[in-house]
């Protein structure tokens, strides 16, 4: 392997660290990000999220109720719906990024991985996890593993320490009641502890194969690529219908998330499994504390410092699903915030040029068909119903509904080719349908999240998802 294959970026580009803009501060020398032992949240973004969240209710409302009333406000939709449109045709027709990359060679020195599991109460699951990563295929003097148990109620503090003392390479951080920051604080307490020039990080309930690293880290070949996002798989999919709408939303989210970055996109971070090059995440700033999604603000964080994040179907990780509708309704509540909180966070800096043109088309178009679309539905239906016509935004909504069966049958396609399994059409179809009725649930989650926004002061707490353990298939 090239002994520059870890190198930092071209230092005579003209743009500076996100992290000195992020600050408010100096710019300061490259190497003195990873020394230093202040992770900034000064941003003056991060200010005023409520205000910045009601301006855009009533600009949202405003705009559905004037164009109900000017005979072209049909036309403007329908433009709308058409530019959408071409760009969504672009996610189908595009085949995926493909990736001629040389795999691992052993000839020098492999990088240094730090695996970072953040864990909270996580008593019931996090074992399996310790006992995967410890047997992982991958040099042992090469890699590292740090529990960070944030201030546990349960047994977990007293767990990872005696699993730290069967497993030499196992490194435990304790927080208490004292420590701030939330899942993001933890993080950026364990990342100034750990060595790897690659952060992997997993919840607790995390699986992997074996080979995980070997089919990850030559991703980073590239020297654009910042991170790496890997796919979600459900463990326990067949438990009931709510899991199982899960598994084919994560397959849906795969298969959007690579096509995106096809055509030259946003591709995201889901928090489990994403892969960060050190360099990067230092450029940027660490992980936000200002936020209740630190993955999702991260995501926006490395493409405004010019990073690329790559999307793969393959290899998965494997994560419980949530059970319960109350759950489940409060964890895409919290995905659902804290996505819309960047977009009112970094909107300077989305205007600026930081961005691509090709980033900047698909960000406006995700963000319309995510958050104000759903936003938009509510004032255009109670217009339709007192003046006893269909709903403006019709042409949009049947489009967006349309796509969602179409991406959700590729994904679904994909999948079974990847992992070679033979499903019959009828089967396929119907978990298309199956897989798109269970993701209009998300309609409601988008439209209540950005008008509670608009009326509540944010909310940093770090509401966990509960684990129970689910044992690996077979």
């Amino acid at each position: 392997m090239p002994v520059n294959f870890w190198f930092d970026r071209n230092p005579s580009q003209l743009w500076e660290p996100l992290h000195t803009i992020l600050s408010d501060r100096p710019v300061e020398p490259p190497s003195s990000v990873s020394t230093s032992g202040e992770l900034s949240s000064s941003y003056r973004g991060y200010a005023g999220r409520r205000g910045k969240a009601a301006l855009v209710l009533l600009l949202i409302w405003g705009i559905v109720i004037g164009l109900h009333f000017v005979s072209w406000g049909i036309w403007l939709v329908w433009g709308l719906t058409g530019l959408v449109g071409v760009h969504a045709l672009r996610t189908i027709v595009l085949p995926p990024p493909r990736r001629q990359l040389a795999p691992l060679s052993t000839d020098g020195p492999l990088p240094y991985v730090s695996f970072l599991i953040p864990a909270k109460n996580e008593e019931a699951a996090i074992t399996p996890l310790i006992e995967m990563l410890n047997q992982i295929d991958y040099p042992g003097d090469r890699y590292e593993i740090w529990a960070i148990d944030d201030n546990s109620s349960d047994g977990t503090p007293e767990l990872l320490d005696t699993l730290s003392q069967t497993y030499d390479r196992l490194q435990v951080l304790h927080r208490d009641h004292s420590a701030r920051g939330g899942k993001s604080g933890a993080l950026n307490q364990a990342v100034k502890l750990a060595k790897g020039d690659i952060i992997a990080i997993f919840d607790a309930d995390a699986q992997v194969s074996s080979d995980f690293l070997w089919r990850v880290l030559p991703l980073f070949q590239r020297d654009r690529i910042g991170a790496v996002q890997v796919r979600k798989a459900i463990s326990n999919a067949a438990e009931n219908l709510w899991t199982q709408g899960q598994r084919a939303e994560m397959i849906l989210d795969a298969y959007l998330q690579e096509q995106r970055v096809a055509v030259g996109g946003i591709g995201e971070l889901r928090g489990n499994g994403q892969v960060i090059r050190r360099t990067a995440l230092e450029r940027c700033g660490y992980f936000n504390e200002e936020t209740i999604t630190d993955d999702l603000d991260l995501t926006l964080r490395l493409h405004l410092d010019r990073w690329d994040i790559d999307c793969v179907t393959t290899p998965t990780v494997r994560e419980e699903g949530v059970t319960e509708t109350l759950a489940l309704w409060h964890q895409r509540s919290r995905w659902a915030e804290g996505g819309y909180q960047r977009y009112l966070d970094y909107w300077r800096l989305l205007c600026g040029r930081r961005l691509s043109f090709s980033k900047r088309l698909d960000l406006i178009v995700f963000l319309w068909i995510q958050y104000l679309l759903p936003t938009a539905a509510f004032p255009d239906l109670l217009l339709s119903l007192l003046r006893t016509r269909l709903p403006l935004f019709s042409p949009m909504t049947t489009l967006t509904i349309s796509l969602s069966l179409v991406w959700m049958f590729l994904g679904l396609r994909r999948v079974n080719r990847v992992t070679q399994q033979r499903q019959p059409w009828p089967l396929l179809l119907r978990d298309t349908i199956q897989g798109t009725l269970y993701m209009l649930h998300w309609l409601l989650v988008m439209a209540s999240t950005t008008a509670r926004l608009a009326f509540r002061p944010k909310r940093l707490k770090w509401v966990k998802t509960v684990h129970r353990g689910v044992p690996e298939p077979s």
